[in-house]
């Protein structure tokens, strides 16, 4: 498995704290097709399943950030719906394997493609499918992913 990039103001915030617990925001993208399949990618650094986001850089908002990730990690264009829910707490800490530390807060939207096909960026991310809400359950997903997916009602039990 192959290491997630890290942003340059992360990368600047680690050279002071070290692997310490830095609260991020982030915003995720639950992006779904007209049969009602939701995207997920799989993560290059465990091999498992997520949602389509990640963090808020400077400057940005959190949709701009769903929207900006939805292209980094797939090459889609998407249009977000609307706004779903904004998740935090315990079960939105990570634990990189380098050992960096992260609690996330995150903004979740709904979303639809507007444009392109997939190709993941082989790089953080390794792979991308469309899954029935049937399916979720049985995926080997991110803690995080399954956390989230749960806290704003597409899983009913995490």
């Amino acid at each position: 498995m192959s290491e997630v990039p890290t942003s340059p103001y992360i990368q600047r915030l680690r050279s002071f704290v070290g692997h310490e617990l830095l609260l991020i925001p982030a915003a995720a993208a639950l992006v779904e097709d007209d049969a009602g399949r939701l995207l997920l990618v799989r993560q290059s650094d465990t091999g498992q399943w997520a949602a389509v986001g990640g963090a808020v850089d400077p400057g940005e908002s959190p949709e701009q950030a769903a929207v900006r990730e939805a292209a980094e990690e797939t090459g889609l264009r998407i249009t977000i719906d609307r706004l779903v829910g904004v998740v935090g707490g315990g079960e939105f800490e990570v634990t990189y394997p380098n050992g960096d530390r992260v609690a996330y807060i995150s903004t979740v939207y709904s979303a639809h493609v507007e444009l392109g096909e997939i190709q993941v960026d082989g790089d953080e991310v390794i792979e991308a499918g469309w899954f029935s809400l049937a399916d979720i359950p049985a995926l080997d997903l991110h803690p995080f992913t399954r956390a989230l997916l749960f806290a704003v009602g597409y899983l009913t039990d995490a």
